[in-house]
């Protein structure tokens, strides 16, 4: 079937080009349009609650400015260390601080997906068991140097050279760790009526 029979438009709620990356793996055409949400966590949110959160609520942000049919992907990921939340650095000093309170660490990141069209609402989290490697400072500050990800929760851009940060990486969907579970995306866009062995 061609991919221009897709029953409704496919968006991606997400300005990340990592995702949209990923995405392309599938296959089907699609747009990404940024939403505008704040992704300050509430008071006392758990990290798996604050990225199921925001993955819903950029994906009915987009959703709700759709006048035609559409279904919308909205993604988030938290990491947490030691049962509270780490997102996205922003800066190099804090990218240098987040590294340096990782080193050696246990952490867990939490992919969060939303699939979200007129009819229907989706929600599910994927999750990584991550150990970082002991770091030293002159590692870190390479590592930032050639990467800059300042975008990445935990400074940790395993799609680049983040991944020589890890020494160790569980979960069952590899591309969790992205920030796009594809797996659990396949599942989800079937549901919708969107399966990329249908329409690619």
């Amino acid at each position: 079937m061609p991919a221009d029979a897709l029953p409704a438009r496919l968006i991606l709620a997400s300005s990340s080009t990592y995702r949209q990356q990923m995405l392309q793996r599938l296959m089907l055409p699609f747009e990404a349009i940024s939403p505008d949400v704040d992704e300050t966590p509430l008071p006392n949110e758990a990290p798996a609650s604050l990225a199921r959160r925001l993955a819903l609520t950029k994906a009915r942000a987009i959703d709700k400015n759709t006048l035609a049919p559409a279904v919308v992907i909205g993604a988030d990921q938290v990491l947490e260390l030691h049962s509270q939340p780490m997102g996205k650095p922003g800066n190099r000093a804090r990218a240098r601080q987040q590294l340096l309170q990782l080193s050696g660490q246990c952490v867990t990141f939490h992919s969060a997906l939303a699939v979200v069209s007129q009819t229907s609402e989706q929600l599910a989290v994927s999750t990584c068991q991550v150990t970082f490697r002991e770091l030293t400072l002159a590692q870190i500050d390479r590592y930032l140097e050639i990467e800059a990800p300042f975008d990445t929760a935990g400074s940790a851009k395993a799609e680049g050279l983040g991944i020589a940060l890890l020494s160790s990486l569980q979960s069952t969907d590899p591309t969790a760790i992205i920030g796009l579970p594809l797996i659990e995306l396949t599942r989800m866009l079937a549901k919708a009526g969107m399966d990329p062995l249908d329409f690619a």
